[in-house]
């Protein structure tokens, strides 16, 4: 068996800085510390020519355990449905109403943070029910 790589997964997007500060609020995930001989964000992307400032931004896992986030600025917007999407773990473990529940309550957390409730997908009766949302710029992604 092969060992298992780091990777992140890449979003294009519209906005990177508030997609990506979106993200965080989602998965607990932290911004990391300005490049060295900035003291803010804010100050690395004045120093870009205005046309790569706020290109792009990245989050990651503050336990160094789960992929970093990359978020970069395209031209185009979103147009058709994700071919790739991130499926949040909220109800791992949970059954019956229990698990709902919590789906519900993470679903009315996220909405409040701007995300789109689209609709509750059930896949068999196994409680493998999940909600499908959508991200402040339309990217669908699962709570599961």
């Amino acid at each position: 068996m092969g060992s298992i790589k780091k990777f992140q997964v890449t979003f294009d997007c519209a906005d990177p800085e508030r997609v990506a500060r979106f993200w965080c609020e989602v998965l607990g995930y932290v911004v990391p510390p300005p490049p060295k001989g900035f003291d803010t964000w804010d100050d690395f992307h004045s120093s870009r020519s205005p046309e790569d400032r706020g290109a792009w931004f990245a989050c990651g896992d503050p336990t160094g355990e789960g992929p970093r986030l990359y978020f970069q600025r395209v031209p185009e917007g979103k147009v058709v449905k994700n071919r790739v999407h991130l499926d949040v773990r909220v109800g791992t473990g949970l059954v019956g109403e229990e698990r709902l529940a919590t789906l519900e309550a993470e679903c009315t957390r996220l909405m409040a943070l701007g995300a789109v409730r689209v609709r509750l997908l059930t896949a068999d009766e196994e409680n493998e029910s999940c909600i499908l949302m959508q991200d402040i710029e339309g990217n669908e992604f699962c709570l599961d």
